[in-house]
């Protein structure tokens, strides 16, 4: 296997489960704290954000890489 498509394939699948982590982290959070409906929707939210973050930069460098 290429070391390339095995960096790819590693990123991808590990990214998904350190956000999956930080998921189940930030619910415990809002658990623990008592933060209530809103307060975990604003927790769940920014998590959010980061990950369309993310998301946005690899869809960019795709683009970008695929117009030159």
């Amino acid at each position: 296997m290429d070391p390339v498509l095995f960096e790819e394939w590693m990123m991808t699948i590990l990214v998904t489960v350190l956000i999956g982590f930080m998921g189940f982290i930030v619910y415990d959070l809002a658990k623990k704290s008592k933060a209530g409906k809103f307060g975990t929707f604003i927790l769940f939210f920014v998590l959010g954000l980061g990950i369309l973050a993310f998301i946005i930069k690899s869809v960019v460098i795709t683009w970008i890489e695929l117009h030159q």
